[in-house]
């Protein structure tokens, strides 16, 4: 008996899809999580969601504090009051991300759950397939199509096409179900790596934060040794440094001034175009870039006098941010210099589209020359070194051709100190790309 067009198609179709089913049924299987209830899990999870939020209203409690000391007179009372306060923060900060690192692993554990049961779905799925499969050769040992053929009444043979028609619908739906179980399992994978992500820069975010918890301790104390807790004592201190900073910004600006390096306008990006990202979450602006408020809404070129970057008002051991992908180029910290007070700990980088940028006055230095940064990377945290009159973050942005990574050897305080150095035309003002 010849067979028809349609029972091939029908045959072969139902071959096709149980080729399909078992090809998404051999994935490879998760890690098994460890034995806790689903109800605990949840119950874990919301607990610390919970603390989470309480912790985040605690630290931003210490920031308008941070934020109103700021505003008080440079003395020494106000200075230790303001490190006093920042350790609580960053103490706060601490058990912020412990709690995130808690929530995180809970929810790594619900997804294993998730994934582990979606398996043992697809598993299930594709085992009813079978069955269906079977079911044709039940009592034979005869192929389908020789089933088909061996039909002896017209009854029959339409009997059998119904069966494989029949067979045809369940693989179908099976498939159907196989389909979204593996959509889903790959939607709780692709969560489940993410979260694992975030462990990971959680537990890094709290390795610095520890860091900086030191940094501030040692701070204060450093403080305290110096003055002896007396104001008259500090105020002193404060003279000395000013003095000192003048003196070596007055050695940078003739050194500059002879640099003569040539700076193609059209080398940089057109001023207004956003080119940039701002560096950190929260903008406050301090100071801006040149000499009078005119220069944040004009374009225009540092002329060796005033501010050669804008200042952004930042508790320490607030994030910063690569404002734009690019490679450091340099870092620093003209602290171990003693008497060179500048830029304090730096990070430099280099961007794609003739811009480099600067992030001076950090607690902490994330990166190192020859990382590879995309915007919005942490590169370190914010902070008090260098000169500085409070934690906050110097932001520069130059023109790459006229800046080099120098080793200042023409300064007296801040002899062999490596810094960016630039021919003045170099520096831009950052508020033109941001």
């Amino acid at each position: 008996m010849k067979i028809s067009t349609p029972t091939l198609q029908i045959i072969i179709t139902c071959i096709l899809l149980a080729g399909i089913a078992l090809s998404q049924s051999l994935l490879p299987h998760t890690e098994i999580a460890r034995a806790q209830s689903v109800d605990e899990l949840k119950q874990k999870i919301d607990t610390s969601a919970a603390n989470i939020k309480k912790l985040e209203e605690e630290i931003a409690h210490y920031q308008t504090q941070l934020t109103e000391t700021s505003k008080q007179a440079n003395t020494l009372q106000n200075t230790i009051k303001t490190l006093d306060i920042s350790k609580k923060k960053l103490q706060t900060d601490i058990t912020l991300t412990q709690g995130k690192i808690s929530l995180t692993s809970s929810q790594i554990q619900q997804l294993n759950k998730d994934i582990i049961a979606k398996e043992n779905q697809i598993g299930k799925n594709f085992d009813s397939v079978g069955v269906s499969l079977r079911s044709i050769y039940k009592d034979s040992s005869e192929s389908v199509v020789e089933s088909l053929l061996g039909a002896d009444t017209l009854a029959g043979f339409t009997s059998n096409i119904e069966t494989l028609s029949r067979l045809q619908v369940e693989v179908r739906n099976h498939i159907d179900e196989l389909t979204e179980y593996k959509k889903d399992l790959e939607r709780s994978k692709k969560s489940l790596e993410g979260k694992k992500q975030d462990l990971v820069l959680y537990t890094n975010d709290l390795s610095d934060q520890k860091r900086l918890v030191e940094n501030t301790t040692q701070e204060k104390a450093s403080i305290l040794t110096q003055t002896k807790n007396q104001e008259s004592a500090y105020k002193t201190i404060l003279k000395n440094k000013q003095l000192q900073k003048e003196q070596f910004e007055k050695e940078m600006f003739a050194y500059e001034s002879a640099l003569k390096i040539a700076v193609d306008p059209n080398s940089i990006p057109s001023a207004g175009t956003g080119v940039l990202s701002w560096p950190l979450a929260k903008v406050i602006i301090t100071q801006y870039f040149g000499n009078t408020s005119f220069a944040t809404k004009n374009p225009q070129i540092y002329n060796g006098k005033g501010h050669t970057g804008v200042d952004f008002g930042a508790p320490t051991g607030t994030k910063v941010n690569a404002a734009l992908t690019g490679i450091v180029t340099g870092t620093g910290n003209t602290d171990e210099i003693r008497g060179c007070y500048s830029y304090g700990k730096w990070v430099f980088i280099k961007h794609p589209n003739g811009l480099s940028t600067l992030y001076a006055h950090l607690s902490l230095i994330s990166v190192k020359v020859g990382d590879v940064v995309a915007t919005g990377q942490l590169i370190g945290y914010s902070g008090n070194t260098g000169y500085s009159t409070g934690p906050h973050l110097h932001f520069g942005v130059y023109a790459t051709q006229g800046v080099r990574i120098t080793r200042f050897e023409n300064s007296v305080n801040c002899k062999g100190a490596l810094i960016p150095l630039a021919d003045p035309t170099a520096y831009l003002n950052p508020l033109s790309f941001l």
